[in-house]
C-alpha cells in the first residue's frame, strides 16, 4: 500500500505499509510465552484435527452429523489463522527526497499491528503531512537519521 501526498511546504511525500513476517517486537512484549517457538502451536493444531477425526469418523452407523457441527468445526480451525494474519505488525514508512531549498530529506518509520489499524494509521499520517508538512510526532511514526 504506497500512497503519494503532498505537504503544506510542497515537497512530495511517499507514505507506505508492508507487512512484516518476523516479529520485530522484543521479548519483554512476550514475557507469558512460556514455551516459544511453533512446536507448541503445531501439538495443538494436530491433537484438535485427530479428536476432530476421531469425532466424526468414530461414531455409530445410524448418528447424522449436522452441518452446522461441521461448519463450526471448521470455523473454529479457521479463527486462529485469519487472527494471526490480520494482527500481523506492520511498517509504516514515511519518506520525501527534500528540495532544492531549505528542507533535507527526511524519513519516517513505525509499526502497527492489524490491518485495519494501518489504513487508520496511513490516513491518518497523510491527513498531518497535508496540513502540517510532517506526520505526527505523537503518533507511531519516529524520524529516522
Amino acid at each position: 500500500m504506497t500512497r503519494l501526498v503532498r505537504g503544506a511546504d510542497g515537497r512530495m511525500w511517499t507514505v507506505r505499509g508492508r507487512m512484516s513476517w518476523a516479529n520485530m517486537d522484543g521479548a519483554d512484549d512476550f514475557e507469558h510465552d512460556v514455551a516459544g517457538g511453533h512446536g507448541p502451536g503445531i501439538g495443538m493444531i494436530s491433537i484438535l484435527v485427530i479428536l476432530t477425526i476421531v469425532l466424526l469418523v468414530w461414531r455409530p452407523a445410524g448418528v447424522v452429523v449436522p452441518g452446522w457441527l461441521i461448519l463450526a468445526l471448521v470455523l473454529l480451525f479457521l479463527f486462529f489463522p485469519a487472527r494471526w494474519a490480520l494482527r500481523r505488525p506492520w511498517t509504516i514508512v514515511a519518506e520525501t527526497p527534500g528540495d532544492l531549498d531549505e528542507h533535507p530529506p527526511e524519513r519516517w518509520v513505525g509499526t502497527v499491528r492489524g490491518v485495519f489499524n494501518v489504513r487508520q494509521e496511513t490516513s491518518k499520517v497523510a491527513r498531518n503531512i497535508e496540513v502540517y508538512s510532517l506526520p505526527n510526532v505523537d503518533g507511531p511514526l519516529q524520524p529516522v537519521d
